[in-house]
């Protein structure tokens, strides 16, 4: 419910293929949120959303700029191909908008570096929305690491294996698996253990029977901050016993472990108290998952939008933050093509 005598924050999309259709169901249906614009570099696009989010004719746009001055918007949303993230949020940023936008941040770090200095300069918020914190096990699994129930964090494992037949371009994609999914995961690990990356060592690679011209599998193993080895293991050409979306997890710690599979709820477990032995018995660690009241992208939305109230300070995912998942791709890709290990730096 809008408070009372609180007026809707007026919002313009750039961007109207299927994904920011998806955003414009959730700033459609969020009370606090008006849709007052839609821009696309195809105005037919952005005129068909308009039409079907109820935004008048005259509000489609293919100039972000026309739009700003036209609509005279609280904030812009960039859902625009990641080429296109950097010149749609400095724009935004420099009329002196605050932005939330898609992942991944950037597509590339000189861009990402921009982008995050217009932010400074504008002293104006940008939020990039990782909708994967926004679930109930996810936020689950980073509390119980936080509490200590397993002690300190010493390792987390994580395995994402699909066989995903996209046709497209991500078949064309030098490196499909890690720069087009798993920053989810990176984004990921760095929520479950709240450790920041240091350095990494990756191998890609495309193995026999693929249907992609790049390398669609890689091996990789972050050091984080913490003293922590982040491993991750992964394939898009992978068929057979597929792994959860989200990928399986096994976190190690210095006194039990915990498991996330298949999407289903973590369990962790310890050694009994005063147990000995070769191998000591163990007992399950009570884990509590409360429901999220806004998930995926409604939960990025609210955030976003209780920092612009100043409910809270600053989201997960602001541009400071977020850029330390992006710098863990591309260190990753460039490790892979040195052959050594790389430190991470942003």
């Amino acid at each position: 419910m809008v408070e009372k005598n609180t007026q809707k924050k007026k919002a313009v999309i750039v961007g109207c293929g299927s994904m920011g259709r998806e955003w414009m169901k959730n700033l459609t249906a969020n009370p606090r949120v008006e849709l007052v614009g839609t821009v696309d570099v195809r105005l037919e696009a952005a005129q068909s959303a308009a039409k079907d989010f109820n935004v008048p004719p005259e509000r489609a746009f293919t100039d972000l700029k026309q739009a700003i001055a036209a609509c005279a918007p609280d904030f812009v949303v960039d859902i625009t191909i990641p080429e296109g993230h950097c010149p749609t949020t400095v724009t935004a940023l420099s009329k002196g908008l605050p932005v939330i936008g898609e992942k991944p941040l950037a597509a590339s770090m000189a861009a990402a570096k921009k982008m995050l200095k217009a932010s400074e300069k504008a002293k104006k918020l940008y939020m990039v929305s990782q909708s994967r914190r926004y679930e109930a096990n996810h936020i689950a699994v980073a509390k119980t690491l936080a509490s200590g129930a397993i002690g300190d964090v010493t390792a987390i494992n994580c395995d994402f294996y699909i066989g995903a037949h996209f046709g497209g371009f991500r078949e064309e994609m030098a490196s499909p698996l890690v720069l087009d999914m798993a920053i989810h995961h990176f984004d990921m690990c760095r929520m479950f253990t709240g450790a920041d990356p240091k350095a990494v060592y990756a191998h890609e690679f495309n193995p026999k029977g693929s249907w992609y011209k790049g390398d669609v599998a890689a091996s990789i193993i972050f050091e984080m901050t913490k003293g922590i080895i982040f491993t991750y293991r992964g394939s898009w050409c992978a068929e057979g016993f597929p792994t959860a979306w989200n990928g399986d997890w096994r976190v190690v710690g210095s006194s039990g472990s915990l498991l996330f599979e298949k999407d289903q709820a973590p369990r962790a477990q310890c050694p009994k108290p005063g147990s000995t032995g070769f191998i000591r018995p163990v007992e399950d660690v009570a884990i509590a998952v409360e429901p999220v009241a806004a998930k995926g992208i409604a939960g990025s939305l609210e955030e976003f939008l209780d920092t612009l109230d100043k409910k809270i300070r600053k989201p997960q995912c602001e541009v400071h933050d977020n850029i330390k998942s992006l710098a863990m791709v591309f260190a990753a890709m460039k490790s892979s093509r040195s052959g050594r290990r790389e430190k991470i730096v942003w």
